[in-house]
């Protein structure tokens, strides 16, 4: 079992994921590449700047992979590398988990 501090494994997982965007992401690129504007498309609500910071560090912590094609006009594409197909097994568990007890946690915020 893994113990849980501030400097174990376990909060790189948890640091990685934290925030609004990216498990969706994430779990956007699950049926494979895409490319920004399909992305953003998808999933709706994120603006370009916001999908770009995004993209670029899940890049940079080697959950995407960022591939440009040499064309006319640029085409660039992001698709999951192993470790972020990995990741999809946890954010779908608790994409489950919110399912089902995500109206408990909304009707404990509702002021008394």
């Amino acid at each position: 079992m893994t113990t849980f501090y501030a400097d174990c494994q376990a909060r790189v997982a948890a640091d990685l994921i934290s925030g609004t965007w990216p498990m969706v992401v994430i779990y956007s690129l699950s049926k494979g590449p895409a490319r920004p504007g399909d992305l953003r498309r998808k999933i709706g609500g994120i603006s370009q700047k916001v999908l770009t910071e995004t993209l670029r560090r899940l890049e940079h912590n080697g959950i995407v992979e960022r591939r440009r094609y040499a064309e006319a006009p640029p085409r660039v594409e992001y698709s999951l590398t192993e470790a972020g197909r990995d990741l999809l097994v946890p954010i779908e568990a608790l994409g489950d988990w919110a399912a089902k007890h995500a109206s408990t946690v909304l009707d404990a915020q509702e002021p008394a």
